[in-house]
């Protein structure tokens, strides 16, 4: 069931339903311990397909976790930018190219605007664009289009999730390896 409920919401990893990403709102909602109308990028679509899931009434977006806005991507002035890597240690789907003391950049095309790389800018060199509506078109081949974003950014997110994980295991791996050394070294 987490999976499924998983799968509807739209992967943006924003946190502002409450919980620090999908899969652990998805697992808040299974359970029964929160409501189905906390995630405003989902919008009453997404209260909808949940709602029909779990066989219950819809009910409109709570305002007090904000409001639905059209999709949009985050955007860094780089004559701004002064490269502190705050913004790609922010990013939940590693979005954000650059590296220390030099400009960074988003890559446009994965970012999921989630906006949580805004507040940890000191030089708010970081705004949002609104994407273009799309054109008109059969509303299976936009829900397809949508679904097989959602799930890119699931995978990203994955990626990054795993990958923080492997960075946290080595550095306790060094750490062990270096009291280690200086043990052998006092002897």
């Amino acid at each position: 069931m987490i999976d499924q409920i998983q799968a509807i919401l739209p992967q943006t990893q924003c946190r502002q339903c409450g919980f620090q990403g999908c899969r652990p709102y998805a697992e808040a909602i299974a359970s029964g311990l929160v409501d189905i109308n906390q995630c405003p990028p989902g919008g009453d679509e997404g209260i909808k397909e949940l709602a029909q899931l779990l066989n219950l009434e819809p009910k409109p977006l709570n305002p007090k976790f904000g409001q639905s806005k059209p999709k949009s991507v985050a955007y860094i002035i780089e004559n701004d930018c002064i490269g502190c890597v705050k913004c790609i240690a922010a990013c939940p789907v590693d979005a954000i190219l650059g590296a220390a003391k030099f400009m960074h950049t988003v890559i446009a095309s994965e970012c999921t605007g989630c906006e949580l790389c805004i507040a940890p800018c000191p030089v708010d060199c970081i705004v949002m664009k609104p994407l273009p509506e799309p054109v008109e078109m059969d509303q299976a081949i936009l829900y397809a289009e949508k679904k097989a974003v959602s799930i890119h950014a699931k995978q990203r997110n994955d990626q990054r999730c795993l990958r923080k994980e492997k960075e946290k295991a080595e550095k306790t791996m060094r750490a062990k390896q270096q009291r280690a050394e200086l043990l052998s070294l006092k002897r």
